[in-house]
């Protein structure tokens, strides 16, 4: 399972420790991904998916699960994200006909 979240793209970061003695040592920066079930209001039904703290308080901030895959951009989503995207879009154009 790779450290990437699912609708930002959020990944691993690489760095370096610096010691007082100034010795530099590689280290990784991971993002803080939490597995989160969210409720897709436009298909009824709950999506599991792995996700970071900050990308759930964008999602609670934009109104919902459907709400920020609206507006997010499909080349940050995964691949799973992408589909369910593309699902919630036909389904809110079906109910807007």
């Amino acid at each position: 399972m790779s450290r990437t979240c699912e609708l930002t793209g959020k990944a691993v970061l690489t760095g370096n420790n610096v010691s007082h003695a100034n010795n530099k040592t590689k280290r990784r920066f991971l993002p803080n991904l939490v597995n989160v079930t969210l409720i897709s209001e436009a298909l009824n039904q709950n999506v599991r998916l792995r996700i970071s703290a900050n990308a759930l308080r964008s999602v609670e901030h934009r109104g919902g699960l459907d709400a920020f895959l609206a507006k997010a951009d499909a080349a940050e989503l995964s691949q799973r994200a992408r589909l369910l995207k593309k699902q919630i879009a036909k389904k809110v154009a079906e109910q807007a006909a």
